[in-house]
């Protein structure tokens, strides 16, 4: 069947650490466990209360103040920028004493070289989803409330039109080669989504908005099947 074009990257985001702000990219290659450098680090809690070892902002929403910095274009953050204004080292005893007394608890920085993800190594939103459940919960339209990885520009589509890309393959860019992902699922959203990404405050409507809409659905994981160069602006096909 011809692939049919289903939008434009708008917008690239990685997360060097688990529930930390977000680096938006021009460009990043696509490997095999997702974008380079993508939440190849996280916050393990030494106190362990479940099956889920990392503390993330569902947590503690001030997480997501915390700026990680790298040196000389590298993925791989060296210091955290907190929230204060402070720079401190990512594996240093300062940041995790920082954390804890915030937290409450223990924590430790964990680095996974295949990234530590929940549910797949890619998710991807298009900018009309996004768009109408903020509407619907009377919030400004912010995209990075949603964490995505990729941001599409859809051709005209409704929102949610992502639901209908599971099962497919998606392709980013011209030619036989371009970087591809399969479609596994739907992203089932959990109160991350509430987060204020500027300030760390809670807004419930947002994830009451997406239950009302699309049953917490918002945008669509993905597994890497072809490795390469994502990039603002390339054509996202969709194969089926």
């Amino acid at each position: 069947m011809t692939p049919v074009e289903v939008g434009r990257i708008e917008a690239i985001f990685r997360y060097p650490v688990k529930s930390m702000r977000g680096e938006p990219l021009e460009a990043v290659t696509l490997g095999w466990h997702g974008l380079e450098g993508d939440r190849r680090l996280a916050l393990r809690r030494l106190v362990d209360q479940g099956g889920f070892p990392w503390l993330t902002a569902s947590t503690l929403s001030e997480l997501v103040l915390f700026t990680p910095r790298g040196q000389n274009g590298d993925a791989l953050p060296t210091h955290i920028h907190t929230p204060e204004g402070e720079e401190m080292p990512v594996f240093g005893d300062a940041l995790a004493a920082y954390i804890e007394r915030r937290h409450g608890s223990p924590v430790q920085m964990m680095r996974l070289n295949n990234g530590i993800f929940d549910d797949a190594s890619i998710s991807v939103i298009t900018t009309d989803t996004a768009r109408e459940i903020c509407r619907a919960a009377g919030q400004n339209t912010d995209v990075r409330r949603f964490r995505p990885n990729l941001v599409v520009r859809p051709s005209p589509a409704p929102p949610f039109a992502e639901d209908g890309w599971v099962g497919g393959v998606l392709t980013f860019g011209e030619g036989d080669e371009a970087p591809a992902v399969t479609v596994t699922t739907r992203d089932l959203r959990c109160v991350m989504i509430n987060i204020d990404p500027d300030d760390g405050s809670r807004a419930s409507e947002v994830l009451k908005a997406a239950a009302r809409l699309n049953q917490s659905h918002a945008g669509i994981y993905a597994a890497v099947t072809r490795s390469g160069r994502v990039a603002v602006g390339q054509t996202v096909l969709l194969h089926r």
